[in-house]
């Protein structure tokens, strides 16, 4: 487990004369061994801040410390061990190596950290079975589903057994009910492991399944809250406008995915108990949702 410290972060992007602040004094907390969610529109800042945290970009100002050390003061050869021993990656394009099989790709981490062949063949079996994926190890990523992919992904962060994840958008890719089986992956594997878990999303609904939630918006983190502090799809400290587009987003999801129900059941790829199962699922949170909006009435 480790823990993060950011202490007033500034980051800002030049293009000529032209330039924009990503971060501005931006500063978190998140304590060994949590479950935190970032949350925030497009462009508040997220990515730079994970970014930041992971050791791929360094801030123009600030500190970032991670398990007691200060990574900004890092070389580019200590940042680049960081990256390899200290940090698992989630992307939301999964980021897999196309021509190698699952248990290729989650082997690749630790034939980069130099582990014996039967020691990575032995630990990538295991994490594959842990996610689900032991029968889909000789499966290249075309012929995985999304989130099987996914599920691989997360796998491979957790190769070299690093004490801090770090996941991007990671059910940006997905449809609604794939989406809500890896963030609740990544919660059970929070438990299991004990690892730090950091996501960034500008879905808030995925915030119900973390310890603590950060609301970022104009490269700041403007409140901490716990799930059961706040309305979260309400989210009453976000401006109104950042409130409608989440819940706008959402419904469209959750449409889509109701439009891919009723297609796989007359390809005949699922059965009518599986369709009205989870159709009853995504039609409830649709509902609510549609009722949000109304009150909103922007």
């Amino acid at each position: 487990m480790a823990s993060v410290i950011c202490e007033n972060v500034i980051k800002i992007y030049r293009s000529g004369e032209l330039k924009s602040i990503a971060l501005s004094n931006l500063s978190l907390h998140v304590n060994e061994g949590e479950f935190r969610v970032i949350a925030g529109p497009s462009g508040s800042g997220k990515t730079t801040l994970l970014n930041l945290i992971g050791g791929i970009d360094i801030p123009d100002a600030g500190k970032i410390i991670v398990d007691g050390e200060d990574i900004t003061k890092y070389t580019e050869e200590e940042r680049i061990r960081y990256r390899r021993t200290k940090v698992g990656f989630v992307f939301q394009f999964f980021n897999l190596i196309p021509y190698l099989t699952a248990l290729e790709n989650v082997e690749f981490p630790m034939i980069v950290a130099g582990a014996p062949r039967e020691e990575r063949r032995k630990r990538a079996l295991e994490l594959l079975k842990l996610v689900g994926l032991e029968g889909k190890k000789d499966h290249k990523p075309n012929e995985l589903s999304g989130g099987e992919q996914q599920r691989v992904a997360i796998a491979v962060a957790l190769a070299n057994d690093p004490p801090l994840i770090l996941a991007d958008e990671p059910t940006g890719e997905l449809d609604f009910e794939t989406g809500r089986q890896i963030v609740k992956l990544f919660r059970d594997l929070h438990k299991q492991l004990n690892k730090t878990i950091i996501i960034v999303t500008h879905d808030f609904s995925i915030a119900m399944y973390a310890d603590r939630i950060s609301l970022l918006r104009d490269g700041k983190v403007i409140e901490t809250i716990s799930p059961a502090e706040k309305d979260l799809l309400g989210l009453l400290s976000l401006p109104k406008e950042d409130v409608w587009e989440s819940l706008k987003k959402r419904k469209e999801a959750l449409l889509e995915e109701i439009r891919r129900l009723e297609e796989e059941y007359r390809k005949g790829v699922i059965d009518i108990d599986t369709l009205v199962n989870r159709y009853t699922k995504v039609r409830k949170e649709l509902d609510e949702i549609e009722s949000k909006l109304n009150k909103m009435k922007i």
